[in-house]
C-alpha cells in the first residue's frame, strides 16, 4: 500500500497530504464491494422491490450524490494541504517581506505564493497589517472566520446524513401504517381473506424494516465519509495556524514596526 501511495503521489510528505482522500477512497471501495455483493445475491433488488414507499431509492440517491460531494471536498482539502506545504517551504527560509501586487502575495525576490487557502489567509493578514500600521497583529478573529469557511460546505453533508437516518424512521412509520391498514380492512375471517391480510402485513413490515436498514447503513457510512473530511480539515487548519503564527505574523509585526510593509 505504501509503495502504491508513493507511486501515485510522490514523496512521503505528499502521501500524508493526500491521506484524507486515500481514506475516503478506501471506505468507498469497501462500500461499493458490499453493495455489489448484495446486488449479486439479489438483496438490493428484493429490498427496493418490496418498498412501496420508494424511500430506499431516495436514500440511495442521496447517498450517491453526497458521496460525490464529499469526494470533491476531500480531494480539495488534500490538494490544499499539499499546496500549504509548498507555501511553507517558500516562507520558512528567513523570508520577512510580504507584498500585495494585483491580488497576489509576493515574498522576497518577487516570488508569488501558490494560490490556496493559506495564501488567501496570508493576503488578509498583509492587508490587516497595512491598515493597522504599528499595531501588533491579532489573527484570532480571522482564524475563526477561516475555520468557519472551511467547515461551511461540510454542514450540508452532515445534515443529509442525519436526514437519511430520519428517512429510515419515516419508512418505519409508513410500513407500520400499511401493516395496520391491512388489518383494519378485514371484514371476514375466511382463509383467503386472512391470507391476503397476512400478505399485506408482511409487505408493510418489509417497508418498515428495509427503509430502516437503508437509512441506518447509508447515514452511518455517509457520516464516516464526512468524519474523514472533518479530520483532514482540522489538520489543514492546524497547519495554517502554525505556519502563520511561526513565520508570517512575526514578520509582519517586524515590518510594521520598522516601516518596511
Amino acid at each position: 500500500m505504501s509503495f502504491l501511495t508513493i507511486r501515485f503521489f510522490g514523496t512521503t510528505l505528499e502521501t500524508r497530504d493526500y491521506l484524507p482522500f486515500l481514506r475516503w477512497l478506501l471506505l468507498t471501495v469497501v462500500t461499493l464491494f458490499g453493495f455489489w455483493s448484495a446486488w449479486r445475491f439479489g438483496y438490493i433488488q428484493l429490498m427496493i422491490g418490496n418498498d412501496r414507499s420508494h424511500i430506499t431509492i431516495v436514500i440511495l440517491g442521496l447517498y450517491a450524490t453526497f458521496s460525490l460531494h464529499c469526494m470533491g471536498l476531500t480531494l480539495g482539502i488534500s490538494r490544499d494541504t499539499n499546496r500549504l506545504h509548498r507555501v511553507q517551504a517558500m516562507v520558512s527560509h528567513g523570508n520577512s517581506v510580504y507584498r500585495l501586487v494585483d491580488g497576489k502575495v509576493l515574498i522576497a525576490d518577487d516570488k508569488s505564493l501558490i494560490d490556496c487557502s493559506v495564501t488567501g489567509h496570508i493576503r488578509n493578514l498583509v492587508t490587516m497589517s497595512q491598515l493597522q500600521g504599528n499595531t501588533r497583529l491579532d489573527q484570532t478573529l480571522i482564524l475563526r472566520r477561516l475555520a468557519d469557511s472551511m467547515r461551511y460546505r461540510q454542514s450540508v453533508g452532515w445534515f443529509v446524513a442525519d436526514a437519511m437516518l430520519k428517512l429510515g424512521l419515516l419508512g418505519t412509520v409508513i410500513g407500520f401504517i400499511l401493516m395496520l391498514s391491512s388489518i383494519q380492512s378485514i371484514d371476514s375471517f375466511d382463509v383467503e381473506t386472512l391470507k391476503g391480510a397476512l400478505t399485506a402485513m408482511s409487505g408493510g413490515m418489509g417497508v418498515a424494516l428495509f427503509t430502516t436498514l437503508f437509512g441506518l447503513v447509508g447515514g452511518i457510512l455517509l457520516k464516516l465519509q464526512y468524519y474523514i473530511l472533518d479530520e483532514g480539515t482540522s489538520y489543514l487548519f492546524g497547519l495554517t495556524t502554525e505556519l502563520t503564527e511561526v513565520y508570517v505574523v512575526p514578520a509582519l509585526n517586524r515590518g510594521s514596526s520598522d516601516g518596511t510593509i
